[in-house]
């Protein structure tokens, strides 16, 4: 295998690591805007409840993304993802339902 055909591991994809790296920056921004407003007051659980649900998202997407071959599949499951978590975070911030 020549320099030129070898392949650096998985880990290192840009997309993988730009979508771990919004996680990190969603957590970030409430944690920001506390410093800024007194509107935003969240506590250790809340940060905990976020953590969990995004990086259980995103570990799902991986899952998703890794098991799945054909493009439209993976789009509509990390579609179904997503909304999931959408729905999640509403209904645990203004309960929608």
């Amino acid at each position: 295998m020549t320099a030129l055909t070898k392949r650096a591991p998985s880990f290192f994809n840009p997309v993988r690591m730009a979508g771990w790296g919004a996680v990190g920056l969603i957590l970030l921004t409430p944690l920001a805007a506390m410093q800024v407003t007194s509107e935003v007051a969240w506590d250790a659980q809340d940060f905990l409840f976020a953590a969990v649900l995004l990086v259980g998202a995103g570990l799902l997407l991986e899952l998703v993304l890794w098991k799945t071959r054909t493009p439209l599949a993976r789009l509509m499951l990390a579609a179904a993802v997503i909304l999931a978590v959408l729905l999640i975070w509403a209904e645990a911030a203004v309960g929608i339902f």
